[in-house]
């Protein structure tokens, strides 16, 4: 049995985001479960160029590359994204436009799991179906479960866990269906 490979996204770009922290959690229990988890940085989906078919006519560039890379060593994905204006952050699309050009299909018969954080009172339950058509329309298994945290700014402690105990175990068995997907 391989061990599973994921690749963590995070759809804020901000410092500090709640998004972040409720990703933070979950990689670290994948990786209790025996998962390898590559985290990309937020920042790099703030650096990457908008896609433009005659910049990608010209080259991946370097950034994009990268991205793809790795994706292409990882068979699951870990995506904690705000929602913005109910969808999906420009700079997760964009990423995720980049990344699902072809010619190789990098997302194909990939697993996913969504989760999203929000200050509002909808935990991002408007912008996941956004995200899982767009995962869907590229080829990528996504998990019928989701977490949708709701009042973020609440729902962590200091030290960046959770205060609630139901949402803990959401988060744990949403990673928990997602390692075993990968595990085969």
């Amino acid at each position: 049995m391989a061990t599973p490979q994921i690749l963590a996204l995070c759809g804020s770009l901000r410092t500090g985001a709640f998004n972040k922290k409720l990703l933070d959690l979950a990689v670290a229990e994948a990786r209790a479960q025996g998962a390898e988890v590559d985290v990309v940085d937020p920042k790099v989906l703030g650096q990457l160029p908008i896609y433009d078919q005659d910049v990608e006519a010209q080259g991946w560039p370097p950034l994009v590359k990268e991205l793809r890379d790795r994706l292409a060593r990882a068979n699951g994905l870990l995506i904690s994204s705000p929602e913005y204006n109910s969808s999906l952050p420009g700079g997760l699309k964009n990423a995720l436009d980049w990344m699902s050009r072809p010619p190789e299909r990098l997302f194909q018969d990939k697993w996913a799991a969504l989760m999203g954080a929000s200050p509002g009172v909808f935990g991002t339950s408007r912008m996941q179906p956004h995200l899982r058509q767009t995962m869907a329309s590229m080829g990528v298994l996504v998990l019928p479960a989701q977490v949708h945290l709701p009042r973020a700014m609440e729902a962590f402690n200091p030290d960046g866990s959770l205060k609630d105990e139901a949402r803990r175990k959401e988060v744990a068995g949403l990673v928990t269906a997602l390692v075993a997907r990968l595990k085969g």
